[in-house]
């Protein structure tokens, strides 16, 4: 191991309890023990995840969010007695392992919760949602301190929830622990002061309008939490743990509206003043740790930081707050484990938070134990099957229901949270197979046919792998992009395939084989308008292409989106051209995503025309028809189309020839990696 990272690999404790080092595995909606969205019960898929990353060498984990009542039917959890019987033959198990795990309980989500956009009739039809309530009551589920505009659907007020549910919810709390205490859990951890939800809510002066003893002054804001902590420990004794999942800073500028990392704002939130005194009172009202990053659903990539967000973005509003408490401080938020150490050591904080590296790599702590760093496959943060709730304009949240049930999946390793139906079997009768395309497609379906035991030769036209990604991977703020190319050409190394570079396939009728895989990829659309030549495609400009000052981007979406931030950060004017009414308009885009991205147009000033269209590209500028029918003269030293692509296989289909990736269906690295996986276990 490195001597940088020992600091990481020393013990501490949480009140009377040890863990063994700094690596806290934070909580992940999805991964309840409890299930998610389904009826209470011991949920195995979550149980066997967290099973390997204890035996990896976790130190603390903290499983996703139990909600205290059934999103679907309402029971309470403390009454769900086979479910904590399980989880007491678990806990023994766990420990055997050196681990400690916390349960993570919620009180509800309030105006954040991400309602499917299926169910936003229920919430604006009354009659609608008296029929479901037994099954499914979104009026309790979006209930929030005052009445609230939703942050998902929009035109929604979230009612106000009553004194009397609060009440409930601080009993079901300390019933709760006391169940999980009885199971032999190390602790609880309570959420939330944080992420906007709904006792974050009540913390918040922009979002609580109360007059009662629940609003108005600090303490009276900060009483539901305080209630909850000190209901507990009159049920589970002051030596059983309570953690307290906290956002520092909310980082919030209003409805809706996030603050950028380095922004001058207002913020309607907690801002750090109010922090400082916060965090000493909730240690005060009996919490043993803060469990910290920042944010709230407005300022969603905070808490869910996406790939464009700084490295370590919470560490230093962290690192502040720690002066203020004796208890112990953990951060997340793209946390890196060198940083990590060094702020552990100095003691700025205690321990080291990380999520969704888990889902990417469970043994990824295995591996920094033992200097494999290069093993380790990393996450891109692209929250393309771990957390794609979508939003845009006139959609609440576009995921389908299995997304939103199935949560804390991985785009790029489809063995995890899958029950077992992606585990690798060994073939039984080897083949030769030719994968005809280095990009991701072609690279990950060769991967797992040769971890099957296959013989595999992938024929690349170009002098490189890594097809379309390596240009997407290309602005400065995809440096993880960069890392899991690198990973998935040393994993083709390592498994022995056979590489050959610089060989374009017209034939598949030539090629040695028993099986042949198509990954040729897509080909970008084109633009039929006048001056059309002169455009350039993205890939062209990812790839080098040199640019003038002011360059508009037709098409907007997450490509147009990134060629515009890079541009802008390059010094440049971008301007963007969409024809659809919000600027990212897709349902497998995470919120946490999107939202970053029309933050920064919007910060940064960047000109958006939204329901417009091109017409004309002249020497030194664009004509568009904007949405109210007006036409507009754009400058336009360059101009870069981001308009999506269609599939390009050489071969469509035919006997013993399997197509993936974008060849077969334009999408995104979930759809690519988990087809190429299918297809793969196939043969």
């Amino acid at each position: 191991m490195d001597k940088k990272l020992e600091p990481l690999f020393t013990p501490w404790k949480i009140g009377n309890v040890e863990i063994k080092n700094r690596i806290v595995v934070c909580p992940m909606g999805g991964t309840s023990l409890f299930g998610w969205m389904e009826p209470h019960h011991f949920d195995k898929d979550a149980a066997n995840f967290f099973m390997q990353i204890a035996k990896n060498n976790a130190g603390l984990i903290i499983p996703g969010i139990a909600p205290l009542k059934n999103l679907m039917g309402g029971q309470w959890l403390y009454k769900a007695k086979g479910a904590f019987k399980k989880l007491k033959a678990y806990m023994d198990e766990i420990h055997k392992t050196g681990a400690k795990l916390f349960v993570q309980l919620t009180a509800g989500f309030g105006r954040s919760f991400s309602i499917p956009n299926n169910m936003v009739p229920m919430l604006k039809n009354k009659f609608l949602g008296k029929i479901v309530k037994p099954v499914f009551d979104i009026g309790y589920l979006c209930a929030s301190p005052s009445p609230l505009p939703s942050r998902w659907a929009e035109g929604v007020m979230c009612r106000q929830i009553t004194q009397k549910e609060i009440q409930k919810i601080v009993e079901g709390f300390a019933l709760t622990s006391k169940m999980c205490k009885q199971a032999g859990v190390d602790g609880v951890e309570i959420h939330a002061v944080h992420e906007g939800y709904l006792i974050d809510q009540f913390t918040t002066s922009y979002t609580n309008h109360r007059t009662d003893e629940y609003g108005g002054s600090f303490e009276n804001r900060f009483r539901f939490p305080v209630q909850i902590v000190q209901a507990i420990k009159k049920a589970c004794g002051n030596d059983f743990p309570v953690s307290l999942r906290y956002s520092v800073v909310s980082k919030t500028k209003g409805f809706c509206s996030g603050a950028l990392p380095n922004e001058k704002f207002d913020e309607v939130g907690r801002d750090m003043d109010e922090s400082e005194k916060a965090a000493k009172y909730l240690q005060d009202a009996g919490y043993d740790m803060l469990d910290c990053d920042n944010g709230t659903y407005d300022a969603w990539y905070w808490a869910h930081p996406p790939e464009y967000m700084p490295n370590n973005c919470n560490l230093p509003d962290v690192a502040h707050i720690r002066k203020f408490v004796d208890i112990p401080v953990v951060c997340a938020g793209k946390m890196q484990p060198e940083e990590s150490a060094k702020a552990i050591k100095a003691g700025k904080i205690d321990a080291m938070g990380v999520a969704r590296q888990f889902l990417v790599d469970p043994e990824w702590v295995t591996k920094l134990m033992q200097s494999r760093e290069e093993d380790i496959q990393p996450c891109i943060r692209c929250h393309n099957a771990c957390l794609c709730m979508s939003h845009y304009k006139g959609i609440a949240n576009g995921c389908s229901m299995a997304d939103s049930i199935h949560m804390s999946r991985c785009a790029l390793n489809p063995m995890t949270m899958d029950g077992g139906k992606n585990d690798l079997v060994m073939t039984k009768k080897p083949k030769k197979i030719a994968v005809v395309g280095g990009g991701f497609g072609g690279m990950e379906t060769a991967r797992v046919l040769a971890m099957r035991g296959h013989k595999v030769t992938i024929y690349e036209k170009s002098d490189i792998l890594g097809g379309v990604f390596v240009p997407a991977s290309a602005p400065p703020f995809k440096e993880d992009g960069k890392r899991l190319i690198e990973w998935e050409r040393r994993q083709i190394q390592k498994l022995n395939i056979k590489v050959k570079l610089n060989s374009e396939i017209k034939d598949i009728n030539k090629l040695d084989a028993d099986e042949i895989v198509i990954a040729t990829g897509a080909k970008a659309n084109r633009l039929y308008v006048e001056g059309a030549e002169r455009a350039i495609e993205a890939v062209e400009y990812l790839n080098g292409k040199p640019v003038g000052e002011n360059v508009v981007i037709i098409g907007g979406g997450q490509s147009g989106c990134e060629i515009a931030m890079d541009l802008f950060l390059k010094g440049k004017k971008p301007s963007i051209v969409e024809a659809q009414q919000d600027l990212v308009v897709n349902n497998h885009i995470s919120l946490a995503n999107s939202s970053y991205l029309r933050d920064f147009m919007k910060t940064n000033h960047i000109p958006v025309y939204l329901e417009s269209k091109c017409q004309k590209i002249g020497e030194k500028d664009v004509t568009i028809l904007c949405k109210d029918g007006s036409q507009k003269v754009l400058p336009a030293d360059s101009v870069i189309t981001a308009i999506g692509y269609k599939p390009n296989p050489i071969v469509a289909k035919g006997k013993h020839v399997h197509v993936v990736g974008d060849a077969s269906k334009v999408g995104n690295l979930r759809t690519v990696i988990w087809q190429a996986w299918e297809v793969a276990q196939s043969i």
